[in-house]
């Protein structure tokens, strides 16, 4: 079903689908073949996965649909198998449904999901279909009221990687918000979470609330978006405990234990399996001097820097400009550090690279920036490092608010 990975045919296919109307249809086909390694996951294996997702439950959401003005909050991630086993986009498949569809509403990355980490996103037109394209990106991360009047029932959907930082959940917040103020009944068509099968980190303490982390979570959560969406109902952490009006359309044949493989990239540099599964770890080095890959290939696969000691690591790379970093970390500076990329498949939070790293770095004081507690949701985790604990020491703080935060999950889990 949509839980294929598909085969560079029908990568093809979606790529000509999606590209841009004001390029001519040769040009596409052009840039589409030298980019479709780019946007697979995995292309050189098929993995026949028998999960059916949110989006392709057509006869669960059709009926709430009929008759109504409809908004989709998606990217490149949303997409669905049509009659004849062919990836469309979700936009497509509404439209092919008849279903009135007024608006599209884009975060980080945009509708395309080719922008940099953080760059800012301009509104703007599908130029395929002519629908309006809203920016949740930069100054914008809330719908106003008026990009919502004419909207009856808006689709949230969109492909998560279970990370607290990773900002799809915090678009997902002030989406409900707008909608429970608006009015609005939300769907969120539910997919699997690629790192559901832990839930591991430090829980965000509230004065380091940010875009990055806005919850009082785990750095791994554990829960599919619509799960995360009847937390954050159920929790009341909507602005004055507001209540959105909800309706998660569930997967079948999931559950967290079941390994799953995106069709495409979520975002720009997450381009496989290995990198998602250790982005919840690798993303830490954002708040730090080492680059975490950005630049190079394998994008949160690998970490290094000009300031780590070459003894310890022997990993060398030098990042370069290039389509979703434009300006990484050292660019054209060589990097020491390690090549993860073959590295066993993690089932919880790893300390250990970043606290050689900072062990074995030029200038301990220039080594966290400011970002770092942002990520961390907690200023202690920094200090931990700082004071010489160890993992297993600094993971034993973590478990009392790892045990409340599990039993509350559970009072929202849609999937064993």
């Amino acid at each position: 079903m949509i839980n294929r990975l598909f085969k560079s045919t029908f990568l093809f296919s979606l790529i000509a689908i999606l590209s841009c109307g004001n390029i001519e249809a040769d040009k596409n086909r052009t840039e589409a073949s030298s980019e479709k390694k780019q946007d697979s996951i995995n292309s050189s294996e098929e993995i026949i996965q028998d999960i059916v997702v949110g989006a392709n439950r057509t006869e669960l959401y059709m009926p709430m649909l009929h008759g109504k003005k409809v908004g989709l909050v998606g990217n490149q991630s949303s997409l669905v198998l049509n009659k004849n086993n062919e990836s469309v986009h979700l936009v497509d498949s509404l439209l092919a449904l008849n279903v009135e569809l007024v608006k599209v509403f884009a975060p980080e990355h945009g509708f395309r999901g080719k922008a940099d980490a953080g760059e800012k996103i301009k509104d703007g037109k599908d130029p395929k279909t002519g629908l309006s394209v809203i920016s949740l990106y930069g100054s914008n991360k809330k719908p106003k009221p008026e990009q919502l009047k004419d909207i009856d029932v808006l689709i949230f959907d969109l492909q998560d990687v279970g990370a607290r930082f990773y900002t799809y959940i915090s678009s997902l917040h002030y989406v409900m918000e707008a909608c429970a103020e608006n009015d609005i009944k939300l769907l969120v068509f539910d997919r699997p979470n690629p790192n559901g099968h832990y839930v591991d980190g430090p829980v965000l303490e509230n004065e380091y609330k940010s875009f990055v982390g806005m919850h009082p979570i785990p750095t791994v959560h554990g829960l599919t978006m619509g799960e995360y969406a009847k937390m954050i109902n159920g929790e009341n952490w909507l602005k004055d405990g507001i209540s959105c009006n909800l309706e998660v359309i569930k997967m079948s044949a999931y559950d967290h234990q079941k390994k799953y493989s995106l069709p495409v990239k979520p975002s720009p540099n997450l381009p496989n399996d290995k990198s998602i599964n250790l982005y919840p770890s690798l993303c830490f080095f954002e708040g730090t001097n080492v680059n975490a890959g950005r630049g190079t290939n394998k994008q949160f696969q690998v970490f290094g820097s000009p300031f780590l000691n070459t003894e310890a690591f022997s990993y060398r790379y030098t990042p370069k400009s290039m389509e979703g970093a434009k300006n990484p970390k050292h660019l054209d500076k060589e990097c020491f550090g390690e090549d993860l990329s073959e590295s066993e498949h993690l089932d919880h939070l790893n300390l250990e690279w970043l606290i050689k790293a900072y062990n074995n770095t030029e200038n301990k004081a220039e080594f966290f920036n400011a970002f770092f507690t942002k990520l961390a949701g907690t200023k202690k985790l920094q200090l931990q490092i700082e004071n010489g604990l160890s993992a297993e020491e600094i993971r034993a703080t973590w478990q009392d608010g790892l045990a409340a935060f599990k039993k509350k999950r559970e009072k929202y889990l849609l999937y064993e």
